[in-house]
């Protein structure tokens, strides 16, 4: 599985363009303007000084693992400092979520998979206005992504603990329409497609829905294909790590590959 990875990180490289490779105005403003975006925002530095807390923090919680391939709850005794170094989204990529939240404007925003919660603040600090929904499976873990939130002061954060299968039908349910949603939950084809489908009845031509580790495995790479030919579906832009899809009207069906 890892050498499948490598060499799928080594094919998406030498396929995938630059900004200027890209001949749609949007893709090219987007990669232009938010993706390629490296400067330093005073955002970031408080959020990366919670995390080298949580780095450093040598307490132990029971981990509830409800992730792919899992029929069964798996309990696991973690640092929470391993699962600051094994499980949250680097700065790199977690920036860039903030830069796409903070581009999009959202009004709502959903998060499936809270972890430890830095990526939540980012969400939080890129549209403070906005109602931000994260989802976690395992109670302990948001324990200590709530503590976080409170650390940092962000009050526009609502966080769920329950099963994915329950809570995010429902909070699909409860909003007129999705603005923005960040799936980083189970990863495995079926449950990538539920959290797809179940989003698309509420998606409009301004929604963005972000997909994470769409190479993890085969079912996941089956998985953001079938997403990318949807007929609602009109923009795709595959960053190997995440992959953004778009619901733009009158728009040619275009998919895109870029390094990232």
């Amino acid at each position: 599985m890892v050498l499948q990875f490598f060499a799928d990180y080594l094919k998406h490289q030498f396929t995938a363009k630059t900004r200027h490779g890209t001949h749609s105005p949007f893709v090219y403003k987007l990669a232009d303007e938010v993706i390629y975006d490296f400067s330093v925002k005073n955002e970031y530095k408080e959020i990366e000084a919670q995390r080298k807390k949580l780095l450093n923090d040598q307490r132990l919680i029971t981990v509830t693992d409800l992730g792919a391939g899992s029929h069964l709850n798996k309990n696991r005794t973690k640092k929470v400092s391993q699962i600051a170094k094994n499980a949250l989204k680097s700065p790199r990529l977690a920036q860039l979520i903030y830069r796409l939240a903070a581009n999009h404007q959202p009004n709502n925003m959903i998060e499936l998979g809270t972890c430890l919660g830095i990526t939540s603040a980012y969400l939080s600090k890129a549209q403070p206005k906005a109602d931000v929904l994260t989802i976690e499976g395992c109670p302990q873990t948001a324990e200590v992504a709530h503590q976080n939130f409170k650390d940092l002061y962000l009050n526009n954060i609502e966080l769920q603990v329950g099963n994915f299968n329950d809570l995010l039908p429902k909070a699909i349910a409860e909003r007129d329409q999705l603005d923005f949603v960040y799936i980083d939950g189970n990863h495995t084809k079926e449950a990538t497609l539920n959290y797809f489908h179940w989003c698309l009845p509420k998606v409009t031509e301004n929604t963005l829905l972000i997909f994470d580790d769409i190479y993890w495995s085969e079912g996941m790479k089956q998985a953001w294909e079938e997403i990318k030919n949807h007929p609602q579906v009109t923009i795709t832009v595959d960053l190997f790590w995440i992959g953004l899809v778009y619901f733009r009207k009158g728009q040619a069906k275009e998919h895109f590959k870029l390094k990232y």
